[in-house]
């Protein structure tokens, strides 16, 4: 039997929560069942950590999916949680419930994490018997580290005095060995044209809204100097690849001998105006710098970015910020908390032709930032010109216009509306029409770069250290 890994996606959230409440059946008797059969896998949250790419899912040959290991990162002090991990009992003792285990560790241990931890049972074979055979020790329950999740028990009503918990150690990965860091997408939330400048450029104002959503990047060092690209990116040739010029670019900057191998999971659309490329191309120029000691500060590497594109800066400052110029002058601003329903109408926007387009508005008035936070300023100046040309992008303006406000990212072709509660933005994308690619964010004023790097530093020495 051939069992295979890959990353969740949103529609096989109910066939995991099967496999959960198939998984927990193996507990009847136990004196924990009462509360395994009380407590449903929430939906929800699994939706929200697949989203942000935390569960993997191991499936036969057909697809079909046999087991599963989610993560948790919100213990924090440098740790991970495993949520929840769930194999089909007709399944059992196939390896499976191994592989996803080391899988996960084997991911936060690339993304920088210094050691996973987990609840479990002391008395059942394939819960704390199990993870000790992979290098999970005891650890004292009454660790403040433990508290969050002992509170949430008692709120589940499972007994204390059945819990226990382990923790696993990290290795920090070797210089030549993979590591993985978030690429992550933006908003525009509202962007004009206030003028055209003497190279031509156009002088733009805009807000920046970094999401908690996005690609992931993959880096290993080599010692040759080579630059590569592991994989293809259909219609993106590797010597034009963004993230090949960003790591070439910062190898020339710096004078080094060292290169590099470069892996993308893309899930942002490619031009779809959420940045995609730029965010893979600032994550490369931001953890190269680190993995090979560069020690370029904030302000270096911003310089660098703004030759690759005009929005490669603001993911390298990594906060949401008001931008101006061609968006390389950037101020942080503070946004309320916010979720975004994104959608893909699957339809190219030539940016190019937006610009070109003689409808298009190029002196619009100067806006403020008072004015983008009262509400007066929400308009983007591309977006009648791609309702204009671009059908599939009206079309998803309008389904999005029955709910709120619907706007257009950067030059399109994605659309998006800010809901201010999580459960408005998951109910409109399970409405999302079939012709759409839907998406649930939330935005946030610090990019998940800025978390990995810190976690990264002090867990990998560069060649300077």
């Amino acid at each position: 039997m051939t069992v295979t890994i890959a990353r969740a996606v949103p529609a096989q959230v109910p066939v995991l929560c099967a496999i959960e409440r198939a998984a927990v059946q193996l507990f009847r008797g136990h004196r924990a069942w009462p509360s395994y059969a009380a407590m449903a896998l929430p939906p929800d949250l699994l939706e929200a950590a697949i989203a942000r790419g935390l569960v993997w899912v191991a499936q036969l040959q057909d697809g079909t999916p046999v087991g599963f290991v989610w993560l948790d990162d919100e213990i924090g002090g440098g740790a991970i949680g495993i949520a929840e991990i769930d194999v089909l009992p007709d399944h059992g003792r196939r390896g499976i419930g191994a592989a996803l285990l080391e899988h996960a560790c084997g991911w936060a241990r690339a993304a920088g994490y210094a050691r996973v931890d987990l609840g479990t049972l002391a008395d059942v074979p394939w819960n704390a018997p199990f993870y000790a055979k992979h290098g999970f020790v005891a650890v004292d329950k009454a660790d403040a580290a433990f508290a969050y999740a002992r509170d949430r028990d008692r709120e589940n009503g499972f007994p204390d005095a059945l819990r226990m918990f382990m923790s696993r150690t990290l290795a920090p990965p070797a210089r030549e060995e993979w590591t993985a860091w978030p690429a992550p997408a933006k908003l525009n939330l509202f962007l004009r044209i206030v003028g055209r400048r003497a190279d031509g450029y156009h002088e733009l104002q805009t807000v920046f809204r970094l999401l908690d959503w996005g690609d992931e990047v993959r880096l290993r060092v080599r010692a040759d100097g080579a630059i590569t690209r592991a994989g293809e990116l259909p219609g993106v040739p590797a010597e034009s690849d963004l993230t090949v010029r960003a790591a070439r670019l910062l190898q020339a900057e710096a004078g080094l001998a060292l290169g590099a191998q470069i892996a993308l999971d893309k899930r942002i659309p490619m031009g779809g105006g959420l940045g995609g490329g730029s965010s893979d191309a600032a994550t490369v120029l931001v953890a190269l710098n680190h993995l090979w000691g560069c020690g370029l500060d904030e302000d270096a590497l911003a310089a660098l970015a703004q030759r690759l594109g005009a929005d490669v800066p603001v993911f390298v400052r990594g906060r949401s910020a008001w931008g101006q110029g061609v968006g390389e002058r950037l101020t942080p601003i503070a946004l309320p908390r916010r979720w975004y329903v994104v959608l893909d109408p699957r339809e190219h926007v030539p940016t190019a032709a937006l610009f070109q387009a003689p409808e298009l508005t190029r002196n619009a008035p100067r806006a403020t930032i008072s004015s983008f936070v009262s509400g007066e300023t929400a308009e983007n100046a591309f977006e009648p010109v791609v309702r204009a040309r671009h059908p599939g992008v009206a079309a998803a303006l309008d389904w999005l216009s029955r709910f709120g406000r619907a706007r257009l990212s950067g030059s399109g072709g994605c659309v998006f509306l800010e809901t201010a509660s999580l459960a408005q933005a998951r109910k409109l994308v399970r409405q999302c029409p079939a012709q759409f690619a839907a998406q649930l964010a939330e935005g946030v004023d610090a990019s998940p770069l800025q978390a990995a790097l810190a976690r990264q530093r002090g867990r990998i020495a560069s060649p300077g250290q």
